[in-house]
C-alpha cells in the first residue's frame, strides 16, 4: 500500500577509502587528509570490515604526547592509553566495527549512528564485506526531496486509501517539506492515522490539517 522507504544503498557512497590492519599511522593520517574523511574502515580477508580508525584514535597520540598529570591519566581508559603508542591501523582501530547493512532503512541507520555516537558507518553485505559508507549528510538527503514528489506520494499512497470517498475533496499541498491537507472527510477518526502515516513519508518535515467533516460541520484545524 505505502511507498517503499529508501534504504542505505540508495544514499551511501560506494567508492570508499579503507586501510588494512598493517597500514602505518602516518599512512592512515595522510589518507584521511587526502579523502577529507574523519574515519576509515579497517578491512582484511577480501574486504571484510574488522574495525574503524577515526581522527579521535589518531589524536590520542598527540593528546598524551606531553607528560600529563596523574589525575588526567586516571580518567583515560586503558584502551586509550594503548592507542597512544599505536603504530598501525590494527592497533588504533575500534573493534568490532559498528556497521549497517545496505538494505537497512535510513531510520535504522540513523538510530545506529545515534546509539554509537558516530558520524559515519561502514556499509557491509551479508558476509561483512565492505560495500560503502553512509554518513549523516547522506541520511539528510531525503529532506532535499522535491515538494511535488512528496505531495504525489501522499495523494497516491495515503489519501486515496484512507479517504477513498473523499479523495476529490481532500487537497494535498507541500511547502518546504511541510504537508498540508485541506478539504472535507467523512470520518474524522482517520485524521490521526493520516498524520502518523504522512510523517513517515521520507522528506516530510511536518504535517498540518484543515479538514471539515462532510455534512456534519467543521471538525477544526490544527496539528494532530
Amino acid at each position: 500500500m505505502y511507498g517503499t522507504a529508501h534504504i542505505v544503498s540508495d544514499v551511501m557512497t560506494q567508492t570508499v577509502a579503507a586501510v588494512g590492519r598493517r597500514a602505518l599511522f602516518k599512512e592512515v593520517a595522510q589518507l584521511m587528509q587526502d579523502r577529507q574523511v574523519s574515519a576509515l574502515p579497517v578491512i582484511e580477508g577480501g574486504g571484510r570490515v574488522v574495525g574503524v580508525v577515526s581522527e579521535a584514535d589518531l589524536l590520542t597520540k598527540e593528546e598524551l604526547r606531553d607528560d600529563p598529570d596523574a589525575g588526567y591519566l586516571q580518567l583515560r581508559q586503558p584502551v586509550d592509553m594503548a592507542k597512544a603508542d599505536a603504530l598501525t591501523a590494527g592497533d588504533l582501530m575500534s573493534s568490532p566495527a559498528v556497521t549497517v547493512r545496505a538494505g537497512a532503512t535510513l531510520a535504522e541507520a540513523a538510530r545506529t549512528m545515534a546509539r554509537a555516537g558516530v558520524k559515519r558507518l561502514p556499509v557491509v553485505d551479508e558476509g561483512g564485506v565492505l560495500a560503502g559508507v553512509v554518513s549523516r549528510a547522506d541520511l539528510l538527503k531525503v529532506f532535499l526531496r522535491d515538494d511535488e514528489d512528496i505531495a504525489e506520494e501522499v495523494r497516491r499512497e495515503i489519501v486515496s486509501y484512507l479517504f477513498p470517498l473523499s479523495t476529490s475533496a481532500v487537497q494535498v499541498e507541500v511547502h518546504d517539506g511541510v504537508v498540508l491537507l485541506t478539504g472535507r472527510v467523512r470520518d474524522n477518526a482517520l485524521v490521526p492515522v493520516a498524520a502518523r502515516l504522512v510523517r513517515a513519508v521520507e522528506g516530510v518535515v511536518d504535517v498540518q490539517f484543515d479538514l471539515a467533516r462532510d455534512d456534519r460541520g467543521v471538525s477544526g484545524a490544527g496539528r494532530p
